[in-house]
């Protein structure tokens, strides 16, 4: 596909003979005044403009003004007849590529196109690159491939670039800070600060300091200005965690941050101003707590915004594998130990189980295996003792690779259960499993259980 070009010159001859000599390679339009050309521009997606500087109305320095403020601007060429090296140098500062004196060398025309289009390219594919790479880092630490995990990975980079606040709801160790981590990365403020801060961390008295700072006197101990962490945020993002947690007092102030984004200094009165992206965070029900009385009305739909759910562990079971593949290589690299396998059982036990505690629970249970086993695999009695007694007394359902059910290997797992559950008897075993002993011995051959 041709690049498009946009002559825009009121001499009919310039603009017409610069298209006869440039339309074998590119596809050329014209407009006569620069009102009609900053028109197209916005109509269409132009890859250069030349634009002549002189022209009744709207000129070529005030068109060129209009372009570079655009989101992606199209490169520029400025042609005149009235050159000047301070008109060059004004040109440029506005945001032109070049300049170029009529009448126009045309084989200085064709290479400064060429090299004007190849230095947009280059800028195009660093800007993609950029892109990429902060996409990459953003979810480096998000491992999931189930579709409500994916669902809120779309959702993460759809709203990434806009200011409006942002609510993340969800479980304790569900990895709400991560996903904050990734908003902010994704967005325009990612050179900018990200400051966190754990609301249920901090008493009513020290939050407020900590969000808004403080004047010196403002307090016993205040013995100087301190500031805040909004106002050492200003340009980037403010993190919130455990909303749900802050006083009464305080959600009137960030009511007002929300509003106007504006706060005073504990103890001050100049009003200070901040250029902040919020992103807030609980595992409660905000809604009910409004329904309480204990959370403002206004303060939560102002929150409510854009409501992200992170999903529970137990709501995405198909990442369990991968999460307990990468913490196991994570945790036997930190240790300096040999790389350690789970055995089968293990992972089949882990899926079944609840994770009220979620990633950062199983996190947790990961480290302490690879610390505590002895062998390279890691095998059921690794398991915390609490996990296996939850999960032994539910139904555990196996699948085969297919995402069917795997006949065999639930009914191996039953039956060595109730060989560990019986002390060995087969006898008993038999009858907790509704078999007779003759048909327990079958199976027993069959699956090689000594």
């Amino acid at each position: 596909m041709k690049e498009k070009i946009l002559i825009i010159d009121d001499e009919r001859n310039t603009r017409e003979g610069l298209k006869r000599a440039l339309k074998s390679k590119y596809d050329v339009q014209l407009a006569d005044n620069g009102k009609m050309g900053l028109e197209m521009i916005f109509e269409g997606a132009y890859d250069l403009i030349l634009t002549d500087l002189k022209m009744p109305g709207l000129d070529g320095m005030e068109l060129l003004k209009r372009i570079s403020a655009m989101e992606k601007p199209p490169t520029t060429i400025m042609l005149t007849a009235y050159g000047s090296i301070d008109t060059a140098i004004e040109a440029v500062h506005a945001g032109a590529e070049s300049f170029l004196e009529k009448p126009v060398d045309l084989d200085k025309l064709e290479i400064t196109i060429n090299k004007a289009l190849g230095t947009r390219k280059l800028s195009e594919e660093n800007t993609q690159l950029k892109r990429d790479l902060a996409e990459q880092f953003a979810f480096e630490k998000v491992i999931g491939k189930a579709p409500n995990m994916v669902e809120v990975m779309d959702t993460v980079r759809q709203v990434a670039p806009v200011k409006t606040t942002v609510l993340l709801t969800g479980e304790n160790g569900t990895g709400k800070e991560v996903f904050a981590r990734a908003l902010h990365q994704l967005s325009n403020r990612a050179n900018k600060p990200f400051v966190a801060i754990h609301c249920a961390a901090l008493s009513e008295n020290l939050l407020e300091s900590e969000l808004f700072g403080h004047e010196k006197g403002a307090f016993t101990g205040a013995m100087e200005r301190k500031v805040g962490r909004f106002e050492a945020a200003d340009g980037g993002t403010v993190f919130l965690d455990e909303i749900g947690e802050i006083d009464a007092s305080t959600q009137v102030k960030l009511l007002r941050v929300l509003e106007s984004r504006r706060f005073e200094r504990v103890g001050g009165s100049d009003s200070v101003q901040v250029d902040i992206r919020l992103i807030a965070a609980t595992n409660q029900n905000l809604k009910a707590m409004v329904a309480e009385g204990t959370f403002r009305e206004d303060l939560y739909y102002r929150l409510d915004v854009l409501n992200i759910h992170i999903p529970a562990l137990r709501e995405r079971r198909e990442d369990i594998p991968l999460l307990l593949a990468h913490y196991l290589k994570e945790f036997c690299e930190e240790n300096g130990t040999d790389q350690k396998e789970l055995s089968a059982d293990v992972v089949h036990i882990l899926e079944q189980y609840s994770w009220p505690g979620n990633v950062r629970q199983l996190k947790n249970v990961v480290e302490r295996m690879v610390v505590l086993s002895r062998n390279e695999l890691i095998t059921e009695k690794d398991i915390p003792v609490d996990i296996r007694e939850e999960v032994a007394g539910s139904p555990i359902i196996r699948q085969n690779p297919e995402g069917g059910l795997d006949i065999e290997s639930n009914e191996r797992y039953l039956i060595e259960q109730a060989l560990e559950e019986c002390k060995g008897n087969r006898t008993n075993a038999a009858q907790k499993l509704g078999i007779s002993r003759r048909t327990l011995h079958r199976k027993l051959h069959h699956y090689g259980i000594q």
